[in-house]
């Protein structure tokens, strides 16, 4: 153990123990719990910090509203601007990056659009939108939702129309529509590996360094919401970014492949 990561774990220990070993909350994006990831990351932290994190479960844009409105002591999120956006109205100290995974475009198996052929993501999206194809977006406002509509973006497309149905839920409902409609979608990896219901879906697209799913945690600015438990959330940062959390994130697999990859900086 070097130097620096026996004083981070010292300081995640004082930390919580000035927190007072308490129970806080953060919200996180479905497609964080959807990885299976929590399971692996919560026990762990609450034997290393004796702090139990309660989840709140929901898109990135309703994790932000959360945090503004101090219903929750931090949050996980995927949406860089709206992240920065965030910070700038003052709803968090600031923005930790933690660590990232990329997005897919995953649709039948017999790919009737021709998406798999592309060599960027914009054309795998112009591809479905030309052959009018049943897609299924999350429409939530999520991190996940809003990396998408900026792909149509760039693509020139405007998704309208019976071909494109967007339902307002998170990743795992919707990629069981898709399934369920066998339409393609856009998701993040880890979800995608997780899901147990894929019928005759199949990854098509990847690689594109557009498709890069950065995610970071925003501890909530005690000086607008006193109430938050900011001692507990600096012992969460600190845990997240520790050796300790590199070791669960980057040995988490499924099926021989990694989810996640950290890149947080030690405390």
């Amino acid at each position: 153990m070097t130097l620096k990561t026996l004083l981070a774990t010292v300081s995640a220990i004082w930390l919580a123990t000035t927190a007072g070993a308490e129970e806080m909350k953060m919200a996180v994006t479905t497609s964080f719990a959807n990885s299976g990831l929590a399971e692996i990351l919560l026990p762990q932290i609450e034997k290393d910090t004796g702090i139990t994190v309660e989840l709140l479960v929901v898109g990135t844009g309703q994790a932000l509203k959360l945090g503004a409105a101090g219903d929750v002591d931090a949050v996980l999120v995927h949406a860089r601007a709206a992240e920065e956006k965030f910070i700038a109205d003052g709803n968090a100290t600031h923005r930790r990056e933690i660590m990232y995974n990329d997005f897919i475009v995953v649709g039948p198996s017999g790919d009737p659009a021709g998406a798999k052929a592309a060599t960027k993501a914009t054309e795998a999206f112009a591809s479905i939108a030309e052959a009018k194809a049943p897609f299924v977006s999350r429409g939530d406002d999520s991190g996940t939702h809003k990396a998408e509509l900026a792909i149509w973006d760039a693509a020139g497309v405007n998704p309208e129309g019976d071909w494109y149905k967007a339902v307002g839920q998170g990743m795992g409902a919707a990629l069981n529509t898709a399934a369920g409609m066998n339409a393609y979608i856009f998701a993040d990896r880890a979800s995608w590996l997780n899901f147990g219901n894929k019928g005759d879906l199949a990854l098509l697209f990847e690689g594109d360094p557009a498709l890069f799913n950065q995610y970071a945690y925003l501890p909530v600015n005690p000086e607008k919401h006193p109430h938050v438990k900011a001692d507990a959330a600096k012992a969460l940062e600190v845990w997240l970014t520790s050796d300790t959390a590199k070791g669960l994130i980057e040995g988490y697999t499924i099926a021989g492949q990694q989810l996640f990859t950290f890149n947080a900086q030690p405390m």
